[in-house]
């Protein structure tokens, strides 16, 4: 049992591994990008700040007593604004002469708060880090020691620090780009897959449709231009077919030679008896006679079986039907049976040669025929693969048990009347060459009915 019915489809296995791979491609381009595009903000804003350090290292000033002072103002407005987002501070780190002060200078957007330098680490080199801000803000701030060349200048800490939603917003706004992009061209690339896997599997299709034209013998051969990929497939195909077909041109060449080969002598032992009424004149007679039909029978198998190898077959019913019926009124003329059609439905054909389905229905027909007292009915209809051919008569029927012993080589209802019982078990023959079968029951006229399934071609 299959798992997964599904998966067996290729158009499926390829728009999935497809659509799959389209859309780990854009996850993962759109992750990489967040990451870069997060990076360049942040070393963007580290950049700002250390500029801003900069600008304030430089402004810084001592009068002579070593105060400290910023007498410009520095570049940003923002500096001057309250709670505008950035910030410096200028802390004097204590000595053995002089005690410490933090927050000895700021910016005015500091308002009457200051920078908490606790988290500030030591060292002379630059530092970045994170602390928090005025109304519980969320900072990243750049944090530098300075020792002035003044003898009387103290240690100085300075310290420049900048909301962090200044970076989020930049951020948020790329995010909804980069979405809405990488949205689109995640839409664009799964419609060009679906696309292309419909487009390249088209002439899959049309070998499909081929194929079908083909079984229903519509078409000897796969015909058209297909792919690179598809071509050597279709002429090896075409050439099995060819072969084929020959191989069942010779078999039936064989067959009708063989025929021939075998009636001509039999014809000639027929002629030499005719007329002797002698006991061996009437053996070698009906010998000669079961000879032909055995001939026959088997040529006709062999025939039916290299029928059944070809391709392409398709025989439609009504006609050759309708052919059988006029045969049987003619032969059976002193009868005055009443053969009656029921309605066929249009277009029914049966998957095999026209011959051999004369052969059958011929068989039955005449079987009927032979022991109808006046009617018989015939119907024909779609048992759902197959044909089902329906023949009734009102003659005098079968016990139970003769049902299945009719269809036996050499049986016969009524061993006084003519044949050679080999009828029904040549349309038992051939009907299991073609995959179909025959049975017999009680007809509702009060004789025989038998059924026979064929094989049936769209």
């Amino acid at each position: 049992m299959r798992r997964w019915p599904l998966l067996n489809s290729l158009r499926l296995r390829l728009l999935l591994g497809t659509l799959v791979w389209v859309l780990l491609a854009v996850l993962a381009t759109g992750w990489a990008l967040d990451g870069l595009f997060r990076q360049h903000i942040r070393a963007q804003f580290r950049a700002e700040l250390g500029m801003h350090l900069d600008q304030l290292i430089a402004a810084v000033d001592f009068d002579a007593a070593g105060r400290p002072a910023v007498p410009a103002a520095l570049s940003d407005p923002r500096f001057d604004k309250p709670y505008s987002g950035l910030y410096w501070q200028v802390d004097l780190l204590g000595g053995p002469e002089r005690p410490g002060a933090a927050g000895a200078l700021r910016s005015r957007s500091l308002w009457d708060q200051a920078l908490d330098a606790r988290a500030a680490p030591d060292g002379n080199e630059r530092l970045y880090f994170d602390v928090a801000g005025p109304n519980g803000a969320r900072l990243s701030m750049v944090s530098q020691i300075v020792h002035p060349a003044e003898e009387a200048a103290p240690v100085m800490r300075l310290m420049v620090a900048a909301d962090q939603a200044a970076m989020a917003e930049p951020i948020e706004r790329f995010m909804r780009m980069l979405t809405l992009s990488l949205g689109v061209l995640a839409v664009g690339l799964m419609l060009a897959a679906v696309g292309q896997v419909f487009l390249g599997l088209r002439p899959l299709g049309r070998l499909r449709r081929e194929l079908a034209a083909l079984r229903q013998g519509k078409k000897p051969q796969i015909e058209g231009v297909f792919p690179t990929e598809l071509q050597p497939l279709v002429d090896d195909f075409n050439g099995v077919l060819s072969l084929n077909a020959e191989v069942v041109s010779r078999a039936r060449a064989q067959a009708g030679n063989l025929a021939h080969a075998l009636k001509t002598p039999l014809s000639v032992l027929s002629n030499a008896v005719a007329g002797d009424d002698t006991a061996l004149g009437r053996l070698v007679d009906e010998q000669v006679g079961m000879a032909r039909r055995q001939v026959d029978h088997h040529l006709m198998r062999a025939r039916a079986a290299a029928a059944m190898q070809a391709s392409g077959l398709r025989t439609l019913v009504d006609e050759p039907l309708r052919g059988l019926l006029r045969v049987m009124e003619k032969l059976y003329a002193d009868k005055g049976l009443d053969l009656a059609l029921a309605p066929c439905p249009p277009g029914l054909a049966f998957r095999g040669e026209e011959q051999d389905l004369q052969e059958m229905l011929g068989n039955v027909l005449d079987n009927a025929c032979k022991w109808a007292r006046r009617r018989i009915v015939i119907g024909v209809g779609a048992d759902g693969r197959y044909l089902r051919f329906t023949v009734d008569d009102d003659g005098p029927g079968l016990p139970q048990d003769g049902y299945e012993a009719v269809f036996q080589r050499g049986v016969r209802a009524d061993e006084q009347a003519p044949g050679s019982g080999l009828g029904l078990a040549i349309v038992k023959d051939l009907a299991g060459l073609y995959g179909g079968d025959v049975a017999a029951s009680q007809s509702d006229l009060g004789g025989l009915r038998i059924v026979l399934r064929l094989p049936r071609i769209d």
